[in-house]
């Protein structure tokens, strides 16, 4: 995190693999990297966070080596300073952890400084924006879930973007350098939505990776969706 205020970045999409077809996973990274993925968006769930579970710090490292674009690991575990340092050593850019997963949010941002990544705090749909302002100073990432957190192809919660929204004036009128990371239910409709609301990522899972397209033409109809708002 930075301080002195951030310049106005376009938005970004980050690819969840959740899916994404993992008996041909190489191939649809590159497809998805093809057609102008800006990073990646790995969720980690633990079963007991959530009831699913995903995948460890093997895949994030498979992904550290078949793709060079940065990886952000979304931590949906009950216990999250446990998994910092393997998922670091893996290869993430980034870590996400759950505000509702600890009571020692600060500590594991600095911890996950320690590890050379960035650090992230997502909150679920019920958490309210203001849980995590008294943070905003020493984080690099905010992720609003715009679905409950847990399975991926569910429908947007679109009142939840008052909290980016919220959060957007908070960290400008802070002079702070802090992303703003929408996940839940992207798709073309309602990505501009995400953007004006001041979301500079967006997840984007099943408008990726589905049976009715390839990857790059998915890709393609979002970033049309948001026209020149969009970067690779």
């Amino acid at each position: 995190m930075t301080a002195g205020g951030a310049a106005a970045r376009t938005a970004r999409i980050a690819p969840s693999i959740l899916t994404a077809d993992f008996g041909r996973l190489a191939e649809q990274a590159a497809a998805a990297e093809e057609g102008g993925a800006g990073l990646w968006h790995l969720d980690v769930m633990d079963g007991h966070f959530v009831p699913t579970i995903t995948f460890g710090p093997a895949v994030v490292e498979l992904f550290s080596r078949i793709s060079k674009l940065p990886i952000e690991v979304h931590m949906m575990v009950a216990n999250p300073a446990d998994q910092l340092a393997p998922f670091a050593a893996a290869g993430a850019r980034r870590l996400i952890f759950h505000y509702e997963a600890t009571a020692e949010a600060a500590q594991l941002i600095e911890t996950t400084h320690g590890h050379g990544c960035e650090a992230g705090i997502a909150i679920n749909p019920e958490t309210p924006a203001a849980s995590v302002r008294p943070l905003l100073g020493s984080l690099d990432q905010v992720v609003v879930m715009l679905i409950r957190p847990g399975r991926g192809g569910q429908e947007m919660m679109p009142q939840h973007l008052d909290k980016v929204r919220r959060l957007r004036d908070w960290v400008h009128d802070d002079g702070l350098d802090v992303l703003l990371e929408v996940d839940g239910g992207v798709k073309a409709h309602n990505a501009a939505a995400c953007v004006e609301a001041g979301a500079e990522l967006l997840v984007a899972g099943s408008a990726v990776f589905n049976e009715r397209e390839t990857p790059q033409q998915a890709l393609a109809v979002l970033r049309e969706a948001l026209g020149a708002g969009v970067a690779g």
